[in-house]
């Protein structure tokens, strides 16, 4: 896992925080200092509270759930579906949809419906339809497109939400605490971080300090899912091994434990009789 440098944050300005008038007193331990009116994030904690998020991140990954991305201010949304995506986890980029975690069995209904006029323009239902049912289908599918699309392979709630910008997120961030899911996020002065898991205390208005900061997290995910393949391979080809190793194995238990055939007493006693005959026979010869 790249560690972070306190020169690539600096440069991305990721040490800015908000007017000093704005702060939110329980920012307080990851302050550095005040310079003309602004709070100076230290950046020493930024890096150490990255790691600390990178490394649950990537156990997250590595036992194959899913971790959902929610970023919908402007400067945050391209950065975090390229990002998202380059990690194939979910995202939501769009306005946040109330109750998608608290109503999850809603969504997917909603989730389900786009699949269902899919399947209606691929098997020729959708043609069937007139001019103005299909303009409303349509209007339909691109929205929820819009909204849904990209958390369309979601189908169980997530295992733990990153977040950036906690004021702008902050029913995604109720929601996930309502339901015990942790809770990743880039936390900026003005920000209260009480109701946060993982706190990456940071500069959350600057693309290039989200860009960075997310790439690091990334980074992680890739790392903790490239193990999972492995893990996946080798047990595949451990459990290839015994099957071939053992039918021999098995074969052989199988003859070395075969039992003779029994023999009932009666028969016994018949077989010693005829002997004995035969011999008495062969005396009187």
């Amino acid at each position: 896992m790249a560690k972070l440098e306190f020169d690539q944050l600096l440069d991305a300005g990721v040490h800015f925080g908000h007017l000093k008038r704005k702060w939110n007193p329980a920012m307080a331990p990851y302050i550095f200092m005040e310079r003309n009116g602004i709070h100076i994030i230290d950046l020493y904690k930024t890096i150490a509270k990255t790691e600390e998020a990178a490394a649950a991140l990537k156990q997250i990954a590595k036992s194959g759930k899913k971790i959902l991305f929610v970023a919908t201010k402007k400067q945050a949304k391209q950065v975090v579906t390229d990002l998202a995506t380059s990690v194939n986890m979910p995202y939501v980029v769009e306005r946040w949809p109330g109750g998608m975690l608290t109503n999850f069995p809603t969504i997917r209904k909603a989730v389900k419906k786009m699949s269902t006029i899919d399947k209606m323009m691929k098997d020729g239902t959708f043609e069937t339809l007139s001019k103005r049912e299909r303009l409303q289908v349509t209007r339909q599918r691109a929205k929820l497109e819009k909204t849904l699309g990209s958390i369309q392979d979601l189908t169980r709630l997530p295992s733990a939400l990153f977040v950036v910008d906690v004021m702008k997120e902050h029913i995604a961030v109720r929601e996930a605490n309502r339901l015990g899911i942790p809770v990743f996020a880039m936390v900026d002065t003005n920000s209260n971080p009480d109701d946060i898991d993982f706190v990456i205390p940071a500069n959350d208005d600057a693309a290039k300090s989200i860009e960075l900061i997310l790439g690091s997290l990334c980074e992680g995910i890739k790392q903790g899912l490239e193990e999972r393949k492995i893990e996946k391979a080798d047990s595949a080809a451990a459990e290839a091994q015994d099957e071939e190793g053992g039918a021999p194995r098995r074969e052989r238990k199988a003859k070395a434990g075969a039992k003779k055939p029994v023999v009932e007493k009666e028969d016994q006693d018949a077989i010693n009789a005829a002997v004995a005959s035969k011999f008495a026979k062969e005396d009187e010869e």
